[in-house]
């Protein structure tokens, strides 16, 4: 079977084959051209819409955890349907009308920071979801982690992590508009 670049060297095999040869070249450099393209684009787009996200089952935000009592209590807490309230895109719920109260007057001081992406992944230039269950409080501010060993190199070297975190969440679609 000829190549294409015996093909170029020769005419014995009529110019049906090179007119296919090119055919094949022409398209190979096509669909390289489509991929490249596809990978710019994808590079430039949020990774994730910049409003935090409902979970999935619940359909709250958060996992249906209260955000004030990570502040409060020191530990996530299941909020109750009888207090929900509608921000950022998404459903709230609280432990109580205390918590409900506090979060309505000031929910950027108690939503978790980057919208809910993990923080080390974020330092790192990418979102993931945060875990809920898995937090840390940096600089007064909740942040959430995709995992326990992401949270524990996140608050090993805070200070830099904070900062590179900061300086990707717009790329990353983790900077919540309020």
């Amino acid at each position: 079977m000829p190549t294409c670049d015996s093909l170029y060297l020769s005419d014995e095999h009529g110019p049906e084959s090179m007119i296919k040869c090119r055919a094949n070249g022409t398209r190979m450099w096509l669909c390289l051209w489509v991929a490249c393209c596809l990978c710019f684009v994808s590079t430039h787009t949020l990774a994730r819409p910049e409003v935090f996200l409902p979970d999935p089952i619940g359909g709250y935000a958060i996992g249906g955890h209260d955000p004030v009592a990570y502040f409060v209590d020191g530990i996530p807490r299941q909020g109750s349907r009888k207090y929900e309230f509608y921000w950022g895109g998404v459903e709230w719920v609280f432990v109580n009308e205390g918590n409900f109260k506090a979060f309505k007057r000031s929910p950027e001081i108690y939503a978790p920071l980057f919208a809910g992406c993990g923080g080390y992944a974020l330092a790192e230039g990418f979102a993931t979801a945060g875990n809920p269950l898995i937090f840390a409080m940096v600089d007064g501010k909740l942040v959430f982690f995709h995992s326990v060993v992401s949270r524990f190199l996140f608050l090993v070297n805070g200070k830099q992590l904070m900062a590179d975190a900061l300086m990707h969440q717009d790329r990353a679609g983790c900077k919540p508009t309020f």
